[in-house]
């Protein structure tokens, strides 16, 4: 299946800059005036002056984190944007301190809710009124989506805070042989 980039803010947690090695150039920048995108929460900002690499969560229990710009993802972290990609399998990561990368036999399987829309997502709004929250072709459209996506492999995995562990668990499994990547 073929996937295009989506250009909006991308979201990198405290804790994750700093075990990639990346928080002090990011803080830098923040100290010296540079600024990262406005959907970041203010505490976020709050943090990265004081020098607080650890989890913010706000009251429901979500991870507050730097909300970058495209462009920062390249400019600022040194990590280049694809223009588009190949899905081949599906993974459905969750985070576990102190554990080692593995699968889980857990049964997850993508659904309606794994997507954003402009109606539980405000800070993605359909600006050009494409796909209208609610319409029935908004949800004509993400059920052909979740169809065609269902029939790629998917994994629970577990990864811990270990960079090189999670790193060569994730090519080992994304490696493994599966059918060719679906058409869309």
């Amino acid at each position: 299946m073929r996937v295009l980039h989506w250009p909006a803010a991308a979201a990198v947690g405290l804790g994750l800059l700093d075990a990639l090695g990346l928080y002090d150039a990011v803080r830098g920048r923040v100290l010296a005036g540079e600024r990262l995108h406005p959907t970041q929460h203010q505490r976020v900002t709050d943090a990265l002056t004081s020098d607080a690499r650890e989890p913010l969560w706000n009251e429901k229990g979500k991870e507050l984190k730097p909300q970058f710009f495209p462009d920062q993802i390249d400019r600022w972290l040194g990590m280049p944007l694809a223009t588009e990609g190949r899905a081949s399998r599906i993974l459905f990561p969750r985070i576990r301190t102190g554990e080692n990368p593995a699968v889980l036999d857990d049964g997850r399987a993508l659904d309606a809710a794994d997507f954003f829309t402009a109606g539980t997502e405000d800070r993605y709004p359909d600006i050009f009124g494409l796909v209208p929250a609610g319409t029935e072709s908004s949800r004509a459209q993400r059920d052909d989506l979740v169809r065609r996506l269902s029939k790629l492999p998917h994994h629970g995995i577990a990864l811990g805070h270990n960079v090189e562990a999670n790193t060569a668990f994730l090519i080992g499994l994304t490696s493994q042989e599966y059918p060719s990547p679906l058409p869309i």
